[in-house]
């Protein structure tokens, strides 16, 4: 039994020791002279685990009694994680190099935290959940102050801890509350007990839950830290966080809910879609005054999680589906995003000022021509691959009878169109700036931005099969 569910967890445990080799490697060397190296294998490494997990196919199962799951669900936002951890770790290494910021230990958390991650989309009990979560979190804390030197970075590091604690202290009420009422952890075993008719300690405990999952969605009101981090973490980690952990903790949400609560869609898809239109909202609007671009991403996050979220609401196997296939394109459109904001330097120094921008077209057409087709994906503009992922969403919702969530969405999207399309107007019709930003871009960001670029335009053929493995793992979430 147990070499049978050592089995089944194989791709975590082997992650889990190369980092702890890795570790071991970079203190018993010369450290930071050996942390590209690590970073290089490190990477190597994600990609072949998430390799391995794609190519396999056990149907679904269980280990240790229940709390961890893999199933076609979990495979498809591990594989999702683990290749987007890697492109960033790769698009990383020149940025943080010249910086002074490649230590050895930066790989080693981004490979601990990416264990954690698959261990949240794969818990089948509330141990298990919070287990992955903190060991994500952990990590990501760490991350997100790695520059000492930088006050802001500090700052970012500090809010996000203090946040994150609050969230998980309120995430555990909320599973002792359904621990109380259930008289169990196990997902399965909290379905069974329910009954028909929901318990209402138990819809408190379910509240208070997705109140700290929301958190780690950044979803409105519980976004507060994620315009301060992404702006005070090095960009590079500014890209970390606004792709795999954002995967980890829509997969853990939809894992919760249908899981655990697929009984009682009626009253949590009412909670999510609250969260839903005060994400798609708040973001859309609080974006349109920020002239930093980190800070102008970080509400672009918020907003677009309101709209992943909106698939989620549906309570539907088309609306998980909706929500994987608007996950997978977000991510491939912000890591070439973030690939061209790595780059954005003058005089060697990373610039975050939107107005830096000006007349950029004119200087490096070719670069800004993949922006701007990766800022009009952003903002759900025909016929980028973003607006298929928003078309999903919106027709999950209608398909579930929530049009005006649907309405709402439509709503939101226009009005956030407004703060991508402004970039594009710098980029090519802003005023002549001689305070311009260096054309110079490694082989690495260019080819980053060049091909998320490319894959907007080419992927409306057939979205290269996403939408199929999407539909695969919907069935498999939601029985």
């Amino acid at each position: 039994m147990l070499n049978a569910d050592i089995s089944i967890v194989a791709p975590e445990i082997a992650l889990a020791v190369f980092a702890m080799a890795a570790l071991m490697f970079g203190v018993y060397t010369s450290k930071d002279k050996v942390a590209p190296l690590i970073l290089w294998v490190t990477s190597a490494v994600m990609a072949a685990v998430g390799i391995w997990i794609a190519l396999s196919s056990a149907g679904s199962q269980t280990a240790f009694n229940g709390a961890f799951v893999d199933d076609s669900f979990s495979r498809f936002a591990k594989v999702t994680i683990l290749l987007s951890a890697a492109a960033v770790l790769v698009m990383s290494k020149d940025y943080m190099s010249r910086r002074g910021l490649l230590r050895f230990e930066y790989p080693i958390l981004v490979a601990l935290s990416a264990v954690g991650m698959m261990m949240m989309v794969s818990a089948g009990d509330l141990m298990a959940l919070y287990m992955g979560l903190e060991l994500q979190s952990l990590a990501l804390y760490v991350v997100a102050a790695l520059n000492r030197d930088s006050l802001k970075s500090s700052e970012a590091g500090l809010k996000y801890f203090v946040l994150g604690a609050l969230s998980s202290g309120i995430l555990l009420y909320g599973a002792s509350l359904v621990y109380g009422f259930a008289g169990t952890t196990v997902f399965s075993g909290i379905m069974a007990s329910a009954g028909e008719q929901i318990p209402l300690g138990l819809l408190f405990g379910l509240t208070f839950v997705i109140m700290g999952l929301a958190f780690k969605v950044s979803a409105v009101p519980f976004h507060m830290w994620t315009p301060d981090v992404y702006e005070g973490s090095p960009t590079p980690v500014t890209a970390f966080f606004a792709t795999a952990p954002k995967m980890a903790a829509m997969g853990l949400f939809a894992r919760v809910v249908h899981d655990a609560f697929g009984m009682a869609v009626a009253d949590w898809s009412q909670i999510v879609a609250l969260l839903a239109v005060l994400s798609m909202f708040l973001g859309a609007i609080a974006a349109i005054g920020q002239n930093n671009i980190k800070r102008l991403m970080a509400y672009s996050s918020i907003s677009h999680m309101g709209f992943a979220l909106m698939g989620l609401a549906a309570g539907t196997v088309g609306g998980v589906q909706a929500m994987l296939v608007y996950m997978t394109i977000y991510i491939t459109m912000n890591i070439g995003t973030f690939a061209f904001i790595t780059a954005m330097e003058k005089d060697g120094r990373p610039v975050t000022d939107i107005a830096s921008l000006n007349q950029y077209a004119k200087r490096e057409p070719l670069k800004a021509l993949a922006m701007l087709i990766l800022l009009f994906s952003l903002a759900g503009v025909p016929p980028m691959v973003g607006f298929f992922g928003k078309f999903y969403v919106l027709k999950a919702a209608v398909d579930a009878d929530m049009t005006w969530l649907a309405i709402a969405g439509v709503i939101a999207s226009v009005i956030g169109a407004f703060y991508y399309l402004r970039i594009v107007y710098y980029m090519y019709f802003g005023e002549a700036d001689e305070d311009a930003l260096d054309g110079t871009m490694s082989p690495v960001l260019w080819t980053f931005l060049m091909a998320s670029a490319a894959i907007m335009l080419l992927g409306l053929v057939n979205m290269f099969g996403v939408e199929g493995f999407a539909a695969t793992a919907a069935e498999a979430l939601v029985k």
